[in-house]
């Protein structure tokens, strides 16, 4: 199974694609697609969505994991934000027949961490050490992605 976490965001969306056989997790691709807060948004969307197709082109991944929509009841503005990238995301799954499961950000991190209120360093080390990598997997983004992404074949593994 090839799965494709994505961590979206305006400035730095985060994906990673991982692919699960034989009880092993491997990284195919991990990195970010960025865009200025000085450019349109049409412009940034139209960048979120060209950077991930390239992706899901070259490497079909089949099915998407993606963080879920949250608001904090102190900035509001920040949820509007991702949702804009949310939808950008979600037409190109859409466009490409990949469904799309959705997890939440504490979910992800209980799955991987154990706990739910986990730092973005620990979530960085914990995918680290699963992924057999050299490096922290960096920036928190593609970290988070690739959390997304083992979160789903873990759910996937259970349920089977």
């Amino acid at each position: 199974m090839r799965v494709l976490g994505i961590d979206p965001g305006l400035q730095c969306t985060g994906y990673g694609l991982i692919e699960a056989k034989a009880g092993r997790m491997v990284l195919l691709e991990a990195g970010v697609v960025r865009s200025s807060c000085k450019e349109p948004m049409s412009l940034r969307l139209d960048k979120i969505y060209k950077g991930l197709r390239q992706v899901i082109e070259i490497y079909r991944p089949q099915v998407i994991a993606l963080e879920e929509l949250y608001s904090h009841y102190k900035n509001p503005r920040t949820a509007i934000l991702m949702a804009h990238a949310r939808g950008a995301i979600c037409l190109l799954a859409g466009q490409s027949r990949i469904p799309v499961a959705g997890y939440a950000a504490k979910k992800v991190k209980k799955a991987v961490t154990g706990t739910g209120g986990a730092k973005k360093l620990q979530v960085q080390r914990v995918i680290k050490e699963m992924l057999g990598l050299k490096k922290d997997p960096a920036p928190y983004d593609v970290a988070d992605a690739l959390a997304l992404a083992i979160t789903h074949i873990n759910v996937t593994k259970r349920q089977l």
